[in-house]
């Protein structure tokens, strides 16, 4: 902590130097959940809507049934589920799985990954089975296979449509991420719920957490504004 911060708080019952590290620990943790599970995610969703996009029903139904249990139970019954069903996997505890599995960390990362690749997989379903005739049939016409044109031509259309609606399913899974501090992560609100108990301040600690938690979504706002102004750039007049 650095000394001028530590003078500046050094008057402040609450918001000293240890609980402000607190804060920063937390704020990592959920930073890297957030981070790891959307990536992860993104990573899931993108086959899985192109499979959901298939009309063979062997290959649509699995998925359609995965995005419909995830996206029709609570985030928090999934979490409770897998952080506590894990254990009761028989002779898991004597695996190197137990070893992952037993941090809250990687279940919560688990049902935070398994919530947003369902809710992703149906926004780029939707972005791609919106995708103009024209610009599948221009794609036949210059000879393009199927792969490529999911490559070049589907998939980079349906991102220009979906990013709107994915940037509210990333700002949904941070404000989700407190429900973690439940099963023991020290994320933010786990860390303001931990000094809330030693200070008996909840209006300070709370309040201080749901500034921070505003201060990331206004970050996330203005990256997707710049990102989708950049998938978008060809809409824009051009200027003499």
């Amino acid at each position: 902590m650095p000394e001028f911060l530590n003078e500046l708080l050094s008057q402040n019952e609450i918001f000293t130097g240890p609980t402000i590290m607190e804060y920063w620990g937390g704020l990592v943790t959920t930073v890297q959940l957030v981070f790891l599970s959307l990536v992860l995610g993104l990573v899931i969703a993108v086959p899985l809507a192109i499979m959901r996009t298939s009309k063979n029903p062997l290959v649509n139904f699995p998925v359609w049934l995965y995005t419909y249990v995830f996206r029709g139970t609570p985030l928090l019954i999934q979490l409770y589920i897998i952080y506590y069903g894990i254990a009761q996997i028989e002779g898991i505890q004597q695996t190197f799985w137990w070893d992952i599995f037993r941090e809250a960390f990687y279940p919560a990362l688990l049902a935070f990954t398994l919530n947003t690749a369902a809710y992703t997989t149906e926004i780029i379903r939707g972005a791609i089975i919106s995708t103009p005739n024209g610009e599948i049939e221009a794609a036949k016409a210059y000879g393009m296979n199927w792969a490529k044109r999911l490559r070049r031509i589907i998939l980079p259309s349906a991102a220009r449509r979906a990013v709107q609606a994915y940037s509210n399913e990333v700002i949904f899974m941070l404000h989700a991420s407190a429900i973690a501090s439940v099963v023991t992560l020290v994320d933010l609100t786990g860390a303001a719920r931990n000094i809330y108990s030693r200070f008996y301040a909840p209006f300070d600690a709370f309040i201080f957490v749901a500034l921070i938690y505003m201060a990331l979504t206004f970050l996330l706002v203005f990256a997707f504004r710049k990102l989708e102004k950049y998938l978008l750039r060809h809409q824009q007049p051009v200027t003499s």
